[in-house]
């Protein structure tokens, strides 16, 4: 069998809770708890479940901005988990995030151009001014933008132009992973359908592979090769998107069904 694009394997973060004024531990907030899951290349594995259960958690586990308390992420066979320092440089180009609120996650002080231009002069810093000026033109342009906006700030967009944005970050650096945090949830029903298109589009001409977070089963269905479900940071079900669709074996993924709006 060949080695999955990334590999969680038993992984848990536990948040601890302190109390008093001395702040004495009090207990832990199991966030994640031994959850294990694989993602081919080039494929969608949508991560669905409340709020809280623990789906962000798991990004930002992968893209190392929250460190596990046990267990192992593999990448291509080897262990990110616990890297650190220059060590995780080559990592962070091949997975990058799209994060849930276009709102917040672009600096407000800073032009479109400069947003887009910064990972690359971080990532590849023997870029001349003229070729990052130029990437950052096809960057806007992939995404179904003009290559003008990168002279305005964020605050001259609406929601989904700036995801779109949030999007063409991601795509910087060339990465190979995307995950994509409830990139939908924050923005109107009519233009989730035109993000999610651009994602799917996206990911057919770049050969992308993402995990999907989102809480609304519907759109994930539409996306996902896979589906796994958390529940209060436990993986209770797994298996084929059409499979978890029609028929869902837990409770907690029959109840996440039945809460889909439907006519009639």
């Amino acid at each position: 069998m060949s080695t999955p694009l990334l590999n969680i394997q038993n992984l848990s973060v536990h948040f601890p809770i302190r109390s008093g004024l001395l702040q004495r531990p009090a207990g832990v907030v199991k966030a994640l708890d031994n959850v294990s899951l694989k993602i081919e290349k080039g494929s969608t594995l949508g991560l669905v479940g409340e709020s809280g259960s623990g789906k962000t958690t798991l990004g930002r586990v992968i893209v190392r901005l929250v460190d596990p308390t046990s267990g192992s992420v593999s990448y291509q066979g080897q262990k990110i988990s616990t890297l650190s320092g220059s060590s995780l440089r080559p990592y962070r180009k091949k997975i990058q995030m799209v994060f849930q609120d276009p709102y917040n996650s672009l600096n407000p002080r800073l032009r479109i151009g400069t947003i887009l231009a910064e990972p690359l002069e971080i990532h590849f810093p023997q870029m001349s001014a003229s070729d990052r000026s130029d990437r950052v033109s096809e960057l806007l342009r992939l995404v179904g933008l003009d290559p003008t906006h990168a002279r305005r700030f964020p605050h001259e967009f609406s929601g989904g132009q700036r995801q779109r944005i949030g999007i063409a970050r991601a795509l910087a650096v060339e990465p190979e992973f995307i995950i994509c945090d409830e990139p939908v949830s924050a923005l109107d029903v009519s233009v989730q359908a035109q993000i999610v298109n651009l994602l799917m589009d996206l990911q057919e001409k770049l050969d992308l592979t993402y995990l999907f977070i989102a809480h609304d089963l519907a759109v994930v269905e539409h996306v996902s090769d896979q589906i796994a479900v958390l529940e209060h940071g436990k993986l209770v079900e797994e298996g084929p998107s059409e499979l978890i669709t029609t028929h869902p074996t837990h409770p907690y993924t029959q109840r996440l069904l039945s809460s889909i709006p439907s006519l009639g």
